[in-house]
Order: C-alpha cells, then structure tokens, then sequence
C-alpha cells in the first residue's frame, strides 16, 4: 500500500523574506505596469495633445535652443540628449517618435522640421538618425510658448538631476489639430487631425458661448481634416454622433478624377490616398487582386507618382462606367478605408476618459486659461522685482555723491547703504553692480520712464487677474491671431480633406459594366419564348414565330436593363436583357433561363424600374401592391413574390400609378374602389379586390381618377369615361361590381 505523503510545510520566514500570496502580487504590479503605460507612455494629455515621448522631444530641442531659424543638428544628438536626460525607453522610440512629428503626411501640422531622408508615403523608413538632422517648427514653437515664464508646472526627471514639464503651454489645441493614436492596457486611443482654422473658430464660438452644443461647434469645424486629403463618405448624423460621443468611425475614400486620352480612352488618376495607407501596399494589393481576376474591369494600374501622389487605373473597356469600376475598387481596396475614433485621454493630465469633442476643446481653452493667469502672475512678479531695483537707482542719483563716498570709504558698503538710505538687499546689490558710466543724467530720466510704464503695466495685469470676462476675452484675441498666422488662405491651412457622398451602386453587379449599352426590343411569344431585338423597333408585323406560337407582350429596353418574369406560381424572376437571345433567332424559351416550376406558366414579362411601384394579383381576386426593388433578384431561383392558394395562379402585373384601381372579374363585372385600400407589401398573399360567386379576376387597371377610366376595343380604339360617370361603379374594396359601361371590349380587357 502507498503512504500518505503530507505537503510540506510552509517555511519559517527568516532573513527579511515576506510571504506574498502570488495572485495579489501579480495583480498588485500588473496594475502598477498597466498604470505606468496608461500615464507615461500611451495616451495623450488633453492639455497638450502629447504624449511623454512626444512633450520630451520637444523640450529636449527646446534645451539645444533648435529655435525654427536656428540651423540644423543631428538626429543622433537630439535622440541621445533626449534619452539621457528625459525618456530612458530606448533611443529607437525615441528617433521613430521623431520622425513621425516631422512626417508631413503622417502629422498634418508637424512639430519638427527634418533635412534629409524621413521616409515617405510609400512606406519606406527614414535613415539612421547619425544621418538625418532636425530642428522645431512654428507649431512647436507655439506648444512651448512661454514654458519659461512659469506658465506650467515642473517635476523631476527619472534621474532626479533635472526638470521636466508636467505639460506644454500649448497655444494651439494639438490633440484635435494632429490628431493622436495609441494602445495602453486594456484601452487605446484614436482621434483624427483636424483643420487648425475651423478649430480656432469652434474655439471662439465656445468662448462666447459655454453651453453650445457639439451640434452647434460642428457648424465651424465639421470633421477630420487628413493630411493625405481623401473625401469623407459619412453622413452629417454620423460624424455628429461620434463627436458626442467620442466614439465611431469614419469612412475615408481615396479623391480620384476621369483623365480623358485619345481616340475616346481614358483613364482613372488617384491623387489623394486614405490617412496611414502605404501607396507601394495598396498598389501591391490591387495588381494581387488583378492577378486573381477578382477586378473585371481593371486592365491595368501603374503608380506615376513623383513628388505628388498619381496613380493610374486602366479599364478594361473604354465603355466601362468608371463610377463602377471606382466602387468595385474601394470595395476591395484600401482606397477606402475606415478611420476609427475613440478619443481616450487623460483628461487634466491623470484620469484617463472618453471625452466628446466639446470636452476636448474645453480642457484646451480650461489649461490656456491657467497658462494665462501663470505667466500673468510670472510677469507681475517680475515688474514689482524690477519697480524695486528702479527705486532703488533713483535714490542713488538723488544721493550721487554720497553713495560713492560710501562706496569709497566704508568697509562694508552693503550694509552702510541699506543703512543710510533703507534699502533692500536686492537694491544694494543691484547699486553695487551697476557700472560708473550708467550713472548719467540720461540713464536716470529712462528709469523714471520705466518706472511709470512698469505701474501702468503692473496695474494692467491686475486688473487680468482680477476680471475673468478679461481674460476670456485675452484667450479670445490670442486664438484670433492662431488663426490668422493659420487661415484657411494660407498653405498650411486650407482644408485638405473634404466630404461626399457614395454613390448608390454598392450593390452593382459589376460583370454587368462591361456590358455596352445599346437600345434593344424585347419580344415575348405566348408560348413563352424571349429574344432581343437591336434597336428600338416598332412595327413587327414581319415577325416570325415557331408553329402556331404568337407575340405576347414586347417593349423597349437596354442591354444593360433587367427584365422581370412572373410564373403562375408566384414567384418572379430576373433576367439581363445584355443576355438574352438575338432578334435573328427565334428566341429561347425561359424556362431555359430561369427555375420556372413543373406546370407553372408565365403570367407577366415587364422591365425592370427602379423605385415603380406594381399592383400584383392571382386569378382569385386577391392582390397587394408592390415596389420593383423587392422584386429584384440575383440568381435562376427566383424570388417568391405572391402566395397562391391551388388552383388559383399569379394572374397579372399591372403599374400602380394612380389614385384608383378598376379590377374586372370574368364574370363581367367593374369595380372602382381607392388604391390606399390596397396595402403595400414585400411578399404574400394580399387582400381580396373583388368579391366573385365563381370564376376570377380577368383584369386591372391603376388610373387617375379626375382623368378618367380608358381602355381600347379590339380595333384599337381608345374610349374614355369621365368621373361622374364612374359613380355608379367606385365602392370599396372586395364589393362584387356591376357590368361594365357600353363599349367595353367583350374579352373583359382594358387593352
């Protein structure tokens, strides 16, 4: 027998060691690590649109005075000074951090300004950074407005041994005007660039008005604006909705036009791919699909790209619609993409939030307040120093002379000046300081002048600080002059990206498009027999059928038009017109070309019409009405349409353009009654028209009332009955009727 083995003991803790249950210490430093990435590495603060990486570089170069019109320094030093001192995650974060900022098309406004290779739209990467050199742009320059004049707060590096800003002073709402994106733990964030000028003027509109709405500052800025352009295919609604929300989705479409060549060719130009697709991919993808013959109409697609973004689609035939063509590509392409938006932050710099776009521009405008008040207050403590120090000179050239005495003679002239004339420490050091030849006549009429102008500006920013109107009013003149310097007149400002809608032939059958369209007459025999003939055709007296075969129906139609059958059985079906038999046969019949029951045999042929609505009917007396569109269908099987009830059929179609339908049964009896009593259905069975002791319906007709009930007799004549003749007959719906009016055709027909 086995024995019974006792689980040793937990050991005696000794030497310091603590017992931690595994769990707790998993969770305890997931959390701390899930935190760190949240705060310090993945989301962007609200304030300034940075993230740490991001605000380091910039006040990295801030430090190396890399000033817009300073020159040039190597990558290599910013990274290396950056991660030494700032962002100790490696120097390949930090340069590829870099490079984005300096991406034109990646950045839409960019905060650096590179010389020499940073990559580009195709996707090939920049070189080393002991290669490349940078320095800030205007907009960088804005974000580090006034950083030393204490207008934010400090804190020490991971090193201890210097400072580092919490946040950028940031005089321009970056995380709206750039954009930013990134994956923390459990939560990443996504918000797309947007126009610095329509910004500005939601920002205006927002400082006049606290409670607007976001419906309200969409009106001055109504959505993205990408860097690569492109048109947003999204509805008013939608965009609305995510900004409320701060979550969505934009759908962007790459911006294309028709190019015209000889001899009646053209081509399709792209000249605006979607934001963060890289042209050498898509191109890749698109020969990938044409080398798989998933593109029918695309012959060909080179990239002409030089400096702008050209790429060229050939058709396959130059009667291909291009709008088609366009629709099949961004189907299956990344010339459309969507853009996701979750506008995750940390909002006031620590608590991690989805915020509405409103939020976004309040916490902007919210920290330009308290950067204003802080360089306000910077500023007045600097002019009461300074109002000390004048004071302190004037007293000197009242007392010329005995200050030099002093300063002559006394072993320690400090304390006998503060002594003589009750001065501050700061006023003796600066008389000490000052040099023999400033002490002129002139030297002392310019204090009294900044005396007076120091007062006055003292008293200027007092009243600032103590009238918030003013400094509303302060940030207002500020975002004025932002969109000045970044008016939609200027380069940087113009709106890239602008806004469209799709067109409606996403369901498209795009095999159709290579078919040329060219006018065709469609005759159908009774024995159900089709065929196409070319061109619009009139008189076919001269047509011939098989046997004792006759014509049934015939219209107009194009190759490229559908064509709708109804069988007995109910159920309709769909065929192409381009497909149909020619007119030099004598057709096929249709049951070859669709999955027409057993028995079942053809009560109605008709072309298809977008939008037209159909009074549909078996031979019971029972019908609905019924839009073409339901009745579309894409393959041989059909689409069930009416249910019929043995042994009555499908009986006939008819077009509901009207305000009154006249149903006739074979028991020879009329019926007028409003079509509203008719409903409107997809599929079924349908209520009774008329009501009949034996036989069925023989006939219908939809007409306009005040114009009258016409049919046509046997020779062709047409007859009229005016609407006040037609009282003895109009009821309601399911009434018996009574006979017809004199001259209507025997065979119970309304021609």
């Amino acid at each position: 027998m086995g024995k019974n083995v006792q689980p040793p003991a937990p050991p005696t803790p000794s030497g310091g060691a603590e017992l931690v249950n595994l769990r707790d210490a998993l969770e305890e430093r997931y959390l701390a690590y899930a935190l760190s990435t949240i705060m310090g590495r993945a989301l962007p603060d609200a304030r300034d649109g940075l993230k740490p990486v991001h605000r380091r570089i910039l006040y990295g170069m801030q430090i190396l005075r890399l000033d817009p019109g300073a020159p040039f320094k190597k990558c290599a030093k910013i990274v290396g000074d950056v991660m030494g001192s700032f962002h100790p995650h490696g120097d390949q974060a930090i340069y590829d951090a870099l490079v984005r900022l300096a991406q034109d098309f990646s950045s839409r406004y960019p905060l650096v300004d590179g010389q020499g290779n940073f990559g580009n739209i195709d996707g090939d990467s920049a070189a080393a950074y002991r290669y490349t050199e940078a320095r800030m742009t205007d907009v960088a320059r804005l974000l580090l407005e006034g950083i030393d004049e204490d207008a934010v707060d400090f804190r020490d590096n991971y090193s201890g041994d210097q400072k580092e800003p919490v946040v950028l002073p940031a005089a321009l709402p970056n995380l709206l005007a750039n954009g930013a994106q990134g994956i923390a733990v459990g939560m990443a964030t996504s918000v797309p660039p947007h126009n610095l000028a329509e910004l500005c003027d939601a920002a205006l509109y927002l400082i006049a008005h606290p409670n607007a709405t976001v419906d309200q500052l969409l009106n001055f800025a109504p959505g993205p604006d990408f860097p690569t352009g492109g048109i947003i295919v999204e509805s008013k609604e939608s965009i609305a909705e995510t900004y409320r929300t701060g979550r969505g989705s934009f759908r962007l479409r790459a911006r294309w036009s028709k190019e015209e060549s000889a001899r009646g060719a053209w081509v399709i130009v792209v000249t605006e791919i979607p934001y963060m697709v890289q042209k050498s991919r898509l191109i890749e993808k698109i020969a990938e699909l044409l080398n798989d013959k998933k593109l029918p109409l695309v012959a060909d697609i080179r990239d002409e790209s030089a400096e702008d973004v050209r790429v060229v689609i050939e058709p396959r035939a130059r009667t291909v619609d291009p709008e088609v063509l366009m629709e099949q590509l961004f189907k299956l392409s990344e010339l459309e993409t969507r853009f996701p938006m979750n506008m995750n932050v940390l909002v006031d710099g620590v608590l991690p939030r989805v915020v509405s776009f409103k939020e976004a521009l309040q916490q902007w405008l919210d920290h330009r307040r308290d950067v204003l008040l802080r360089r306000s207050r910077h500023r007045q403590a600097e002019i009461e120093r300074r109002l000390e120090v004048v004071a302190g000179m004037l007293i000197v050239f009242l007392n010329l002379d005995e200050v030099i005495r002093i300063i002559r003679e006394e072993e320690e002239p400090k304390d006998a000046l503060k002594s003589a004339f009750e001065l501050s420490d700061l006023q003796a050091n600066y008389i000490l300081d000052t040099r023999l030849r400033s002490l002129r006549r002139l030297e002392e009429m310019q204090l009294r002048r900044e005396h007076d102008d120091l007062v006055k500006e003292k008293r200027e920013i007092e009243r600032l600080l103590g009238d918030e109107v003013k400094q509303w009013k302060t940030i207002a003149a500020q975002v004025r002059e932002l969109k000045k310097k970044y008016g939609p007149e200027t380069k940087d400002g113009r709106r890239r990206t602008s806004f469209g809608e799709a067109p409606d032939i996403a369901s498209a059958d795009f095999a159709e498009a290579m078919v040329e369209r060219e006018p065709v007459t469609v005759v159908v025999s009774e024995k159900g027999w089709i065929r196409a003939l070319k061109g619009q055709v009139a008189d076919l007296s001269n047509l011939q059928f098989k046997g004792d075969d006759r014509l049934y129906v015939s219209f107009f139609a194009e190759t490229t038009s559908k064509i709708l059958v109804l069988a007995s059985g109910g159920k309709v079906f769909t065929l192409d017109a381009g497909k149909l038999p020619g007119g030099r046969s004598q057709g096929e019949p249709i049951r070859l070309l669709a999955d027409i029951g057993e028995g079942e045999t053809i009560s109605a042929v008709f072309p298809y019409a977008p939008g037209a609505k159909m009074l549909v009917s078996a031979s019971d007396g029972r019908g609905f009405t019924a839009s073409q569109d339901e009745m579309i269908g894409g393959t041989r099987k059909g689409k069930q349409l009416i249910n019929v009830d043995e042994p009555a059929k499908a009986a006939l179609v008819v077009a509901a353009e009207g305000d009154h339908v006249a149903v006739i049964g074979e028991n020879r009896k009329l019926l007028v009654f409003p079509l509203d009593q008719v409903p409107e259905m997809a599929r079924g069975k349908g209520v009774r028209l008329q009501r009949y002791k034996d036989g069925g319906i023989a006939d219908a007709k939809v007409f306009i009332l005040k114009e009258g009930l016409s049919w046509q007799d046997s020779a062709g004549r047409t007859f009229t009955v005016g609407a006040s003749e037609l009282k003895d007959w109009i009821g309601n719906r399911a009434e018996a009727g009574r006979l017809p009016p004199r001259g209507f055709p025997k065979n119970n027909r309304f021609g």
